[in-house]
C-alpha cells in the first residue's frame, strides 16, 4: 500500500510539472519566487559543479540556513565543497550577504522527477544534509536509488507532522528508513522519529544555539539609539496575522503610562504596507525602517520591515515578544536569539516548534508564557517599570542559552563517518582544484 502511495505521489508529481510555470508565476507575482532564477526550480543549474567532494546542504529558509552556517564553514575547512540550497527570497539575500561565495546556492529544485533528477545529474553530490524538518519524498528515494548518504541534522518533527506520518506509517517507514542518520534536538524529537522508521537517530540539542548572535551596524545602532533617547522600548518580534494588532492594542493600552516606543518586526516584511495603514488608521505614528524613517519623540511604532536586521531591532530594547505563538498563529519562533541578545522573553503558549527551548528558557526564569493581549500587556508594563525583574530574567536566559550549548560539538562527531572519508579525498586531490 505504501509503494501505491509513494507511486502515486510520483505520478502525480510528474503529470503536474508541465504546469508548474503557472504556480511559478503566481508566486513570483507575491515575491515569493525570483525570476531571475526561475530555472533553477527546475533543476537547471546556474553554476558549474567544481572538481572534489561536494555535499548538498538543505536549509528550508533563514533560520535554518543560519542555524547551519558553522557546520558549512566545518566543511569548507575540510575543503568539502559546499552547495546550500534554500526554498524561500529572503533566505537568498540572507545567505549571499552572509557566506557570500563561501558556499554554492542554488534554489531547491522542485520535488517532481524531471527537476530533482536534472539536478542531481549535476550536482552528483556525495552526501545530502537536510535541515530540521524537511521531507521531500521524490527527492529521498531518488537519492536513495543513487546510492548518495541522507542525513538529517537538528531534526525536529512538530506534534501534527507526527500525527500525519502515524497516520500513514507505511509511506513514513518507506521514507525515514532510507535516512542514513538522523540527530534530532531533543529527545521526544529523537523517539518519534525512530517510531517513523528511521535508524540510527540520536539526540545532540538545537544547534541554533551555538551559532553567534544576530549581528548589526554599530554605527546604525548607535544612530538608532540616539534616537530612541530615554524612552521605554519592547519588541514585538516574528509576528504573524492578528499578533501585530495585538501589539498596536498593548501600545496604546501602555502609551500613557510608559512613554514608550513599540517595535513591531513582521516575520513576512512584504505585509509592511498593509500594516502600517492599519497602524495609522488608529491615530498612531509609524517610523519604517525600510524608508529609513526618524524616531521622533511622538513616534509610536518602529516598524522592522527590513530582512536580516534582527540584530538591530533586538538590540534597541530589553523586552522581547517572540511571534507565531499568540491569536490564530501557532507553532511558535525560535526564542533563542532574543536570549542571546539580552532580553525578557515573553512569549504566546502556542509554541510546539520549539517547546523544548522554551521549556528550558520557563524553566530557569529567562521567558514567561502570556495566554492572550490583556496578559501581554501587565507582562510588558511590569517588566518595563521594574528593573530588577527585568534583569533578573535577561540574566537567567542568558545563563539558560550558556548552558544549551554544545549540540554543533555533538553533531560534528555523529558526521565523522561521513565526511572523513570525503575529506581524505578532497585532501588527495591538487589543491588548485578546490574552490
Amino acid at each position: 500500500m505504501a509503494s501505491i502511495a509513494l507511486a502515486a505521489y510520483r505520478l502525480a508529481g510528474i503529470a503536474a510539472y508541465p504546469f508548474s510555470g503557472l504556480l511559478f508565476a503566481v508566486r513570483a507575482a507575491k515575491g515569493k519566487e525570483d525570476r531571475a532564477r526561475k530555472p533553477e526550480r527546475f533543476g537547471y543549474p546556474s553554476l558549474e559543479r567544481p572538481d572534489g567532494p561536494l555535499v548538498w546542504v538543505h536549509a528550508a529558509s533563514v533560520g535554518e540556513t543560519l542555524a547551519v552556517v558553522p557546520l558549512m564553514r566545518e566543511l569548507k575547512r575540510r575543503d568539502i565543497h559546499v552547495l546550500l540550497t534554500s526554498g524561500t527570497v529572503t533566505s537568498a539575500e540572507v545567505i549571499n550577504r552572509r557566506l557570500g561565495d563561501e558556499v554554492i546556492h542554488q534554489y531547491v529544485p522542485l520535488d517532481v522527477e524531471p527537476a530533482i533528477g536534472r539536478f542531481l545529474n549535476h550536482w552528483k553530490p556525495d552526501a545530502a544534509i537536510s535541515v530540521e524538518s524537511e521531507i521531500w519524498p521524490t527527492t529521498i528515494l531518488e537519492l536513495s536509488r543513487r546510492h548518495v548518504p541522507q542525513i538529517l541534522v537538528n531534526a525536529r518533527i512538530s506534534d501534527r507532522s507526527y500525527k500525519r506520518w502515524m497516520n500513514n506509517h507505511g509511506v513514513a517507514e518507506q521514507l525515514f528508513g532510507k535516512l542514513g542518520l538522523v540527530i534530532a534536538q531533543s529527545d521526544l524529537d529523537a523517539e518519534r522519529y525512530r517510531d517513523l522508521g528511521a535508524w540510527p537517530v540520536s539526540a545532540a540539542g538545537n544547534i541554533k544555539v551555538d551559532t553567534d548572535a544576530p549581528a548589526c551596524d554599530p554605527q546604525l545602532l548607535a544612530r538608532y539609539r540616539g534616537q530612541v533617547g530615554k524612552r521605554r522600548t519592547w519588541a514585538a518580534i516574528s509576528t504573524f496575522e492578528g499578533e501585530e494588532q495585538a501589539a498596536v492594542m498593548v501600545h496604546r493600552a501602555l502609551k500613557a503610562k510608559n512613554d514608550q516606543l513599540t517595535i513591531i518586526v513582521p516575520r513576512h516584511p512584504e505585509r509592511a504596507d498593509e500594516l502600517a495603514a492599519m497602524m495609522v488608521s488608529k491615530g498612531l505614528k509609524v517610523a519604517r525602517r525600510s524608508r529609513d524613517d526618524v524616531i521622533g519623540a511622538d513616534t509610536d511604532i518602529f516598524l522592522g520591515d527590513t530582512i536580516g536586521e534582527m540584530g538591530l531591532y533586538l538590540r534597541l530594547t530589553e523586552i522581547a515578544f517572540v511571534g507565531r505563538s499568540l491569536m490564530t498563529a501557532e507553532g511558535g519562533q525560535n526564542p533563542l536569539e532574543p536570549a542571546m541578545l539580552g532580553c525578557a522573553v515573553l512569549s504566546g503558549p502556542k509554541v510546539n516548534n520549539f517547546r523544548e527551548s522554551y521549556q528550558k528558557l520557563v524553566r530557569c526564569g529567562g521567558a514567561k508564557i502570556i495566554r492572550d493581549a490583556e496578559m501581554l500587556a501587565k507582562a510588558v508594563h511590569f517588566l518595563s517599570t521594574n528593573d530588577l525583574a527585568r534583569h533578573k530574567m535577561i540574566d537567567a536566559s542568558s545563563e539558560c542559552v550558556q548552558n544549551m550549548r554544545g549540540a554543533l560539538a555533538t553533531t560534528m562527531k555523529g558526521l565523522e563517518p561521513y565526511l572523513n572519508p570525503l575529506t581524505v579525498k578532497a585532501r588527495l586531490e591538487p589543491r588548485s582544484q578546490v574552490r
